[in-house]
């Protein structure tokens, strides 16, 4: 029997010790442990791997179940990430704090994981438990989100979106449009549901658009606030946003969810959006219900951000198990889409 199944064995009797002493319950999904699942009886789901299996064992410490795309990109690792793959995935729901996911990496190497996973839900203060994984001699993969450490040694790769650019592309997106409705020239007020403060996606989106926004001197960015990518949230937010400015041309949404909950704000407030509507709405991720909302007509534009990163990171990981090296930074491949477009086939071939 390998090293690694023996492992894979020893980490599924804690697993069922810890369900056993009523402190953690844990969900298998083809090889899945799930630290914040259980069946609704709260028994653990999982059984022990195959003896003769040699596994790579993955712990991933995900952000958290906020909006529709993280749980696509969630669903991208789970599915990836099997025993018929030759993995056996430890997953953590950090639920958006930063000291769970402290927590889940150190959890990572006392398990001796093979590699960890880490979608960080913020840039800083990771250098401490970056050093202590890399003398345990685990890589670490970041995964959409990036961090900031003085040495990026401590970690091996990141893979995910250009931030930046999602958010300058549509500042330029906007730009045509206005100059297409014949309004380029005409006085614009903005106002702009930001994300989890510090993460990569707000910091980038805002400073992207933010460079579009300074070459147009017509244009008024009348507030942005923390929409903390959630739908409930972002209603909130535009509740307020419609309750203090009496004019809104644009909004700008740094995710769908935050989109979905001003969407419902704008419409109870009497008011329209949308390419026929009172008020454009530019959103990012386009996952399939907001491209939905657009055929509808309440959605002008949205900026895609790829979550299908499991395959990605398991090419990486067969690459660093073969000994090649790996680029350090990798962006996905990433589009846009707007009312004009044929929407409906779009949304025929559309897989999240």
């Amino acid at each position: 029997m390998g090293k690694k199944c023996i492992r894979v064995i020893a980490l599924f009797l804690i697993v069922c010790l810890g369900s056993l002493c009523g402190c953690v319950s844990k969900q298998k999904q083809d090889n899945v442990i799930d630290r914040k699942g259980a069946s609704e009886e709260g028994k653990p789901l999982s059984d022990t791997p195959e003896d003769d299996s040699d596994y790579i064992v993955v712990g991933f410490s995900q952000v958290g179940s906020e909006s529709d795309w993280r749980n696509a990109s969630t669903e991208s690792f789970r599915k990836m990430f099997t025993a018929a793959n030759g993995y056996y995935l430890l997953y953590e729901d950090a639920q958006q704090k930063q000291e769970n996911q402290l927590k889940d990496v150190r959890n990572f190497i006392l398990q001796e994981v093979d590699y960890i996973i880490l979608d960080p839900i913020v840039e800083t203060g990771w250098e401490t438990v970056l050093k202590e994984a890399k003398d345990a001699g685990i890589p670490v993969i970041l995964v959409d989100r990036k961090i900031e450490v003085a040495d990026e040694d401590l970690y091996t790769c990141w893979v995910g979106s250009n931030f930046e650019e999602e958010g300058r592309r549509a500042g330029e997106w906007l730009e045509n449009y206005l100059k297409l409705q014949k309004r380029k020239d005409k006085k614009l007020r903005i106002v702009t549901l930001q994300g989890t403060p510090e993460s990569s996606a707000q910091i980038g989106r805002t400073a992207g658009f933010a460079k579009v926004l300074a070459k147009n001197k017509n244009w008024t960015m009348l507030e942005r606030r923390n929409g903390e990518f959630t739908q409930a949230k972002g209603k909130e937010v535009m509740e307020d946003f419609l309750a203090e400015y009496e004019d809104i041309d644009v909004v700008v949404s740094e995710n769908d969810n935050m989109t979905f909950g001003a969407i419902e704000a704008i419409e109870a407030a009497g008011k329209r959006c949308g390419p026929s509507g009172d008020i454009i709405v530019i959103s990012f991720d386009a996952v399939q219900a907001a491209l939905e909302l657009m055929q509808r007509g309440k959605i002008n534009a949205d900026f895609e951000c790829n979550p299908m990163l499991g395959p990605i990171v398991s090419d990486l990981i067969q690459r660093l198990e073969r000994g090649e090296e790996v680029k350090k930074t990798q962006y996905v491949d990433e589009q846009y889409f707007d009312a004009s477009m044929n929407l409906g086939e779009i949304l025929r071939k559309r897989v999240y």
